[in-house]
């Protein structure tokens, strides 16, 4: 069993050193909550917008924000899941998701599917990425991408346990979010036998869009373990992962379906 923290920021859109400030005041918290991983909502650094200013936001990864949050992880013995607009060499900008590990080096994650609005603005990612940690196999999705069956079930034949998923999902009240992420989110869980977890930002990003706060954990039963929905008000919040609840599933014959899956006609 491990201890993580979902983490519900109001990210401003271009304010990085009100970002990373507010994003270091939680890693502070959750590891004096003795938690072993901390996920922060999609482009928590930089905000999120899915329209020309994201070319002023955007932010090349550094060597000195690298360092940074690698020393943090090695310091906390805690893996730290971060997003921004990462910037390239070659001025591409994508919707990008980092995970600091404390002995070894970091996992980077592009989202694979922009949505719509994004296409004009961002490049699509092209890599599943999972990996190992504390015991844990881990997947991580960027908010639109959960609407893909197929890259959840990719994940979970990489065996991942977990699939976290960072949101940038604006608009609606906390409560039609959840309704929203209710239509699609347990059935990733459910049909694949993994633990989903979610977290959005909140509030308004002073470019013109409003986050309403929401983050939650999904059992491999499809069933809910935590919520909560709070339109407005930054937190962290504690969720525990355990071997012993994927095992439950996993051992019943009648409720973990990947095992029976028909890979004569569905070959992926």
């Amino acid at each position: 069993m491990i201890k993580a923290a979902l983490v519900i920021q109001e990210s401003l859109a271009g304010k990085y050193d009100l970002n990373l400030a507010c994003c270091l005041n939680f890693i502070s918290k959750a590891a004096a909550a003795n938690a072993k991983i901390i996920v922060f909502p999609e482009m928590n650094l930089t905000g999120y917008v899915a329209g020309p200013e994201i070319k002023e936001i955007c932010r090349p990864i550094t060597k000195e924000i690298t360092a940074l949050f690698c020393d943090l992880a090695k310091t906390h013995d805690m893996d730290i899941w971060v997003g921004l607009a990462e910037q390239t060499e070659d001025k591409k900008i994508y919707a990008t998701h980092l995970v600091f590990h404390p002995d070894a080096p970091p996992t980077r994650y592009r989202k694979i599917h922009t949505a719509p609005n994004e296409k004009k603005y961002f490049t699509a990612g092209d890599k599943i990425i999972t990996f190992t940690s504390f015991g844990f196999n881990f997947g991580v999705q960027l908010c639109y991408d959960a609407h893909f069956p197929e890259l959840s079930l990719a994940m979970a034949l990489k065996n991942a346990d977990i699939i976290f998923i960072p949101h940038a999902s604006p608009r609606g009240t906390s409560q039609e979010k959840y309704d929203s992420w209710m239509r699609h989110l347990t059935a990733r869980a459910f049909d694949n036998g993994v633990y989903i977890a979610a977290c959005n930002q909140t509030g308004d990003n002073k470019m013109g869009l409003h986050f309403p706060g929401l983050c939650l954990l999904i059992g491999p039963d499809g069933n809910i373990i935590y919520t909560s929905k709070d339109d407005s008000s930054e937190g962290l919040h504690m969720i525990q992962l355990e071997k012993s609840v994927l095992n439950h599933v996993r051992n019943h014959k009648m409720r973990y379906f990947i095992p029976n899956r028909r890979n004569d006609l569905f070959r992926f």
